[in-house]
């Protein structure tokens, strides 16, 4: 095999892994700055909730 042969494959090989390095992104982060009016950010769900009223 050629070198060129070779680095193209390698290359082929490690792209999808380099791609997915950083995540696939297909889970939903949401945080407090996403909440709409009326909404709180819960830690422990992950979640928006309703505002507790006092």
């Amino acid at each position: 095999m050629t070198f060129k042969t070779i680095l193209s494959a390698a290359v082929l090989t490690l792209a999808p892994t380099l791609a997915l390095a950083n995540g696939c992104g297909w889970e939903k982060r949401t945080n407090a700055s996403q909440c709409a009016d009326g909404k709180v950010f819960d830690s422990a769900s992950g979640t928006c909730v309703d505002q507790p009223t006092s």
